[in-house]
């Protein structure tokens, strides 16, 4: 009998960057009250379906951590291990970063901003290797190779960093058959969503990953999609 594992993925609650339309990628900005808000339901969507979980991952970013920490605490698993990792990181924009989306699109066009957002191989325009936002500036990156942290990237290159990951950290926890949850960010999720269903280059820029909606996936022993669905509150 053919072996099948749950996984969930969750895009973070509602930041204050994504309340003002602003690029945030690494910066680390904190849930607006609608985010959490987002991130009590999904706990509460989660337990009520009787899903659960061994092990979490997440970013090393505070959106991402404190929306687990809001799951865990609705479903009462505030005692399972969690493993944050910068893999898991959003998209780095670049100079982009805290930039309204907006007010890029005033000066290079609409058509431009949507290949940045959306575009597999597009790249933003990198920061200054001395603006003190750069990662290698950030203590909690101390550890992390000089050479692997981003001034600006792609989704190909989230793609390069997550996947790795997952071949080497989550997969094998899940074969292992504990239960994983995933807290992460829109294009981290699209990454692995494009692995896990083997979507094509120009596919995945149609793939939208809302804020607070857990997807729970059905995998086979191969770590291969049997079944997908969201979770969303029933409408009264």
């Amino acid at each position: 009998m053919r072996s099948v594992h749950t996984l969930v993925l969750l895009r973070h609650g509602q930041s204050v960057y994504n309340r003002q339309h602003r690029f945030t990628g690494w910066t680390d900005v904190g849930l607006s009250p609608q985010g959490v808000e987002e991130a009590r339901r999904a706990g509460r969507l989660l337990r009520r379906e009787g899903l659960d979980f061994d092990i979490a991952f997440s970013s090393l970013l505070k959106r991402a951590i404190k929306t687990l920490w809001i799951v865990s605490e609705e479903m009462e698993l505030e005692w399972v291990p969690s493993v944050k990792a910068w893999e898991l990181n959003e998209r780095h924009y670049g100079a982009l970063q805290g930039r309204t989306k907006e007010e890029v699109a005033a000066e290079v066009g609409v058509g431009q901003v949507q290949l940045w957002r959306r575009g597999y191989r597009d790249t933003p325009p990198p920061l200054d290797p001395e603006d003190p936002r750069q990662p290698k500036f950030d203590r909690r990156y101390s550890g992390v190779p000089r050479d692997r942290l981003p001034c600006s990237e792609s989704l190909a290159d989230v793609y390069d960093r997550v996947v790795p990951f997952w071949n080497q950290r989550i997969g094998p926890e899940i074969k292992s058959g504990r239960r994983v949850l995933i807290v992460s960010h829109g294009n981290a999720l699209r990454a692995l969503a494009k692995h896990l269903e083997v979507i094509s280059d120009d596919g995945i820029s149609k793939v939208e990953i809302p804020t607070g909606v857990p997807f729970i996936y059905e995998l086979d022993s191969d770590l291969r999609p049997l079944a997908r669905c969201r979770l969303v509150e029933e409408e009264q």
